[in-house]
């Protein structure tokens, strides 16, 4: 057992999981943490290779049946992602194969299948990673596009701990200024001073902390996609711009009024921006208690839309000799008050 391992505890779980994606695929990680994770690299693999070597090795279970060939990784504490002893079996990523070493692992004393994000926390225990890089860490792992890859990398790396503990030792100097005037309160003219430094310094820092938190749910936008939303009457070719614009079938088109029932999200990238289109029913007098649950889904989005687009049937408004201009365009929806706006003039 190494220092990292007595100091982790022996009665410490070590826990094991897949730590790369589902199977099948060319290459599969299984990851050990915890006081028996060398032991189990003694076990299944042995010969240990060299720490943070990777070594190819047969790897067998209890009964020394062979499982995989593959490549045996140690990592011992706290040099490792956890500050625990690691070891990662690095093998082929067939569903079998995977299984019958989680299977063998499972059945060893000590060890527990880990829980979704137990080896981050224990990252975040150990000091490895504060929880501004944890949650930049969920976000690179999940990014889809360019944009969130580049926001997600700078708050894993620490970017937005280094702002934040800046602030901290703004508000720690104003403090120690504030602190520093009562101190020296029988001096007639250094609190004063003081107090005017300090009240500088706040007046800075909230103005910067005013920024941050006002810009426009930008940060939010970029992690969870900017949302679009196509509205409009029946029958005004809302399905077929989705199409159009998602470059494939994703929504039924049909001259019937009334088609689209259900919303229709499709995922987009946007020259790195993650946008989510969202088709809807059509707003009218609902005919039916399906097309009435539709209609809601359709205000529900609304509500939720960072902008909308809505269409209308351009031939529908042109003047005629009963009516001399076109109507004016039917308003929008009270859900959607918060959103930008662009109307659409189709057909």
């Amino acid at each position: 057992m190494t220092d990292a391992s007595r100091r982790q505890g022996p009665d410490r779980p070590t826990i094991f999981a897949l730590s790369s994606g589902p199977a099948p695929a060319g290459v599969a990680v299984v990851r050990v943490s915890g006081p028996h994770a060398l032991a189990v690299a003694e076990a299944l693999a042995p010969p240990p290779p060299p720490p943070r070597r990777a070594a190819l090795r047969t790897i067998r279970d209890a009964r020394g049946e062979a499982i995989d060939r593959g490549l045996v990784i140690l990592f011992p504490g706290p040099a490792s992602f956890t500050g625990e002893d690691v070891v990662e079996f690095h093998i082929h990523g067939g569903r079998a194969v995977i299984a019958a070493l989680l299977e063998a692992l499972s059945a060893m004393q000590g060890l527990a299948l880990a829980e979704p994000g137990a080896f981050t926390r224990r990252a975040f225990v150990a000091g490895k990673l504060d929880l501004t890089q944890v949650e930049g860490l969920a976000d690179l792992i999940h990014a889809e596009t360019e944009a969130q890859r580049r926001q997600a990398l700078a708050q894993s790396a620490g970017v937005l701990r280094e702002t934040y503990e800046r602030w901290r030792a703004d508000l720690v100097q104003a403090l120690a200024l504030v602190e520093s005037g009562l101190d020296f309160s029988d001096e007639a003219d250094v609190p004063a001073e003081l107090i005017a430094e300090a009240r500088a310094i706040a007046a800075r820092l909230r103005a910067e902390i005013a920024a941050r938190l006002d810009d426009d749910r930008r940060g939010e936008i970029l992690r969870t996609g900017f949302a679009v939303v196509l509205a409009g009457p029946p029958n005004v070719g809302k399905s077929s711009l989705l199409n159009a614009l998602a470059r494939r079938d994703a929504a039924i088109v049909s001259e019937d009024a009334g088609t689209t029932r259900d919303v229709i999200e499709v995922r987009m990238d946007l020259d790195g921006l993650p946008v989510i289109l969202t088709d809807t029913a059509g707003l009218r007098e609902a005919r039916g208690t399906i097309e009435a649950e539709g209609i809601r889904r359709t205000r529900a989005a609304l509500a939720r839309a960072d902008l909308v687009l809505w269409l209308s049937d351009a031939a529908a408004g042109e003047a005629t000799p009963e009516r001399a201009s076109p109507p004016d365009e039917t308003p929008l929806p009270e859900e959607a008050k918060d959103a930008a706006l662009l109307r659409v003039r189709n057909k």
